[in-house]
């Protein structure tokens, strides 16, 4: 497996490495199928982020990912740093191994998740209608459901139960958010909720 140079500074010196105690916004995701777990934490100051850190386990890709990441955003404003694709960070470190691909997909969305988390914590009822219900789902938020949520690859099944070839993991639907999580475990990695078995 061939690595850009890039990967290997970002994995060799990585940047931003740490926990911000105080922060504002934290988001964390994991691939239950190689193990890679990505914790994000941003401060906020004015609509920009002021300072990331972030801690990885995970193999050097995922690493270099994450480092990537947190260069690409520090200083960005929240609308700039939620326009950072998987894409982009793949395409920033000059290519990653289509086995390692799936690493870029955790780090825009662990930083993505800590300024959804931010966005949550100040803006109190931002989620629900004034009636007290769950607000409708943005537009193309039906298309998210329709994707693995380790990998973001395309999902074939029936009814309740989907598989994820590129994970090979069977998935279930949450009863609480709707989205799919992977069936042998006990809580919905998107919102947390407990899976009955």
């Amino acid at each position: 497996m061939i690595y850009s140079e890039k990967v290997m500074d970002h994995f060799q010196n990585p940047r931003n490495v740490g926990v911000i105690p105080d922060a504002d916004g934290v988001g964390q995701v994991g691939n239950p199928v190689c193990g890679d777990m990505m914790t994000f934490y941003i401060k906020v100051k004015d609509n920009r982020l002021t300072d990331i850190k972030f801690q990885t386990f995970g193999c050097g890709a995922a690493i270099a990912v994450s480092s990537m990441v947190s260069e690409m955003a520090m200083g960005k404003t929240l609308e700039e740093a939620l326009a950072i694709t998987n894409d982009k960070v793949a395409e920033e470190l000059d290519g990653l191994p289509k086995n390692k691909l799936h690493c870029s997909n955790l780090g825009a969305d662990a930083l993505h998740k800590a300024i959804e988390d931010y966005q949550a914590k100040t803006k109190p009822g931002a989620k629900e209608t004034a009636a007290g219900t769950p607000a409708a789902a943005p537009e193309g938020q039906e298309e998210e459901s329709c994707r693995c949520p380790y990998c973001e690859g395309p999902l074939e099944g029936m009814e309740d139960v989907c598989a994820c070839h590129h994970c090979d993991i069977d998935l279930i639907e949450c009863p609480e958010c709707g989205k799919y999580t992977n069936k042998a475990e006990e809580a919905c990695v998107s919102c947390g909720a407990r899976i009955a078995k």
